[in-house]
């Protein structure tokens, strides 16, 4: 199901140099924001939770997760290329897990790390919150890159649509609309994160289970109706 050259190749697009700019530029910002707000506030817990949950989370998690799960197809599909892909002998199923694992591991390196780092300088950890904003982030990206990777495959327009959803739904209507937080991957990650932390600081509108489940629901589905919208690019290119 793991492809090494299809994943070297996957990791060769997102990791170029233009690319890895723009990757690196907002966990750059989240660690320069964290240094700052530390100077100025000192260790305060609620602060820390407040610039991890409201941009590390909330903004730039969804914004990697889109550039790196669009990147590993999107592009490849736009140019063509990918009919040189497919004409390979490895499985369509192969192609699209290789690089939904590229994706993941992209987004995990790119989003993780940084919220870690400025947990810890933020508060240094203080009741679990770098922790529990890190282990939100990595079970989000898993999310993200499935679901950014499936609009990667169905739309020229990938990019557009996958901010149209972390900025609008995720950030706007999921702070203003009660309805709209239980139908969103923040939401779900911060459930595992308050389990985390054990705290009060780090709050979600969905239960532990509730947010495990559609984690686990929308990554396997997203993966699944690639896979079969690859399928169907095959079937075009051989016509």
């Amino acid at each position: 199901m793991y492809d090494p050259t299809v994943a070297r190749l996957t990791y060769r697009g997102l990791l170029g140099r233009r690319r890895a700019l723009i990757l690196g530029a907002l966990p750059a910002l989240l660690i320069v924001i964290s240094v700052a707000v530390r100077g100025f506030t000192g260790a305060d817990d609620q602060v820390a939770s407040d610039v991890l949950g409201g941009f590390a989370l909330a903004t730039m998690v969804p914004i990697i997760g889109v550039i790196a799960g669009t990147g590993a197809i999107g592009p490849e599909i736009d140019d063509g290329s990918v009919v040189y892909l497919l004409a390979k002998p490895v499985k369509r199923p192969t192609i699209i897990f290789t690089k939904l694992i590229v994706a993941i591991a992209v987004t995990m390196a790119f989003s993780a790390i940084p919220t870690f780092l400025a947990g810890m300088i933020l508060n240094g950890n203080g009741q679990q919150i770098a922790v529990a904003y890190t282990v939100a982030s990595l079970v989000a990206s898993i999310a993200y890159a499935a679901m950014f990777l499936l609009l990667g495959t169905i739309t020229r327009h990938a990019v557009v649509f996958g901010l149209v959803y972390a900025l609008v739904w995720e950030t706007l209507f999921g702070s203003l609309v009660s309805g709209a937080r239980t139908l969103s991957v923040q939401q779900w990650s911060l459930a595992v994160a308050q389990k985390v932390s054990g705290g009060d600081l780090v709050t979600s509108d969905v239960g532990l289970t509730t947010g495990t489940v559609l984690l686990v629901v929308v990554t396997v589905a997203a993966t699944w109706f690639a896979g079969q919208k690859l399928r169907t690019l095959t079937l075009a290119g051989e016509e």
